[in-house]
């Protein structure tokens, strides 16, 4: 095959204006978004009843702070703990829940953080504990980050004041549990309680449940991410 070597100069070099301004115009589309969104499901792990099955709100602000920094190299920019806290609902007059809105912004909080967080297991890889696990699973548009919690007997400990049975007739306890939250790692482990220093990226409230001896609650936390 031959090519006309004058026919590719001139479309190279072409003086109709218009055609320049086509050229100048032509400009890949760099913009892009990026969507997560999040799923919870609490449940017995022996007897395989479900507690809560529902969806959690992102911190918008503070997750796209941590992608940025996770793409920086930043040695902190990943899920490291589960939280769970006490403080998102009450009940009314009328003996009816009441839910909190979930503390989540569009913009950075290095202070995001639980409405009150009692208690906390890490989650990342190189814990010692193989029941809590962060994995990646790559779909065929997404990807999850699905992050198991297992609450063993022990966890809270009854020195740590956990109830022996799931028998309380309210919801106040500090671990009776009405919210959870994913955060990352500590920028500071000397603290005496090192997540002080971590960031918040998502924050779910549900119904309260009991974290008593005489149970196994396992926590599967799924965030979906996706570009579009």
């Amino acid at each position: 095959m031959t090519y006309n070597k004058k026919a590719i100069n001139k479309d190279m070099n072409t003086n109709n204006p218009q055609d320049k301004k086509t050229m100048s115009n032509d400009k890949p589309d760099d913009n892009l978004g990026l969507n997560m969104s999040g799923h919870i499901l609490i449940r017995d792990k022996e007897t395989g009843e479900v507690l809560a099955n529902k969806r959690n709100a992102i911190h918008y602000g503070n997750m796209a702070y941590m992608v940025a920094q996770a793409l920086n190299n930043r040695a902190d920019a990943f899920v490291y703990y589960m939280a769970f806290g006490n403080g998102a609902t009450s009940v009314d007059t009328s003996g009816r829940i009441v839910y909190k809105s979930p503390r989540v912004t569009e913009s950075f909080e290095s202070g995001a953080n639980l409405y009150s967080r009692t208690y906390q297991k890490r989650v990342d890889a190189d814990n010692s504990d193989d029941t809590s696990r962060v994995e990646i699973l790559v779909g065929p548009s997404y990807s999850d980050i699905k992050v198991t919690c297992t609450l063993n007997y022990g966890e809270p400990s009854q020195e740590e004041g956990a109830s022996n049975f799931d028998s309380s007739i309210n919801n106040e306890g500090p671990y009776i549990f009405d919210e959870l939250g994913l955060f990352t790692k500590p920028l500071d482990n000397t603290l005496d309680n090192p997540i002080e220093s971590s960031t918040m990226l998502t924050h779910v409230i549900f119904h309260p449940v009991q974290k008593s001896l005489n149970r196994i609650i396992e926590v599967i936390y799924t965030v979906r991410v996706q570009l579009s």
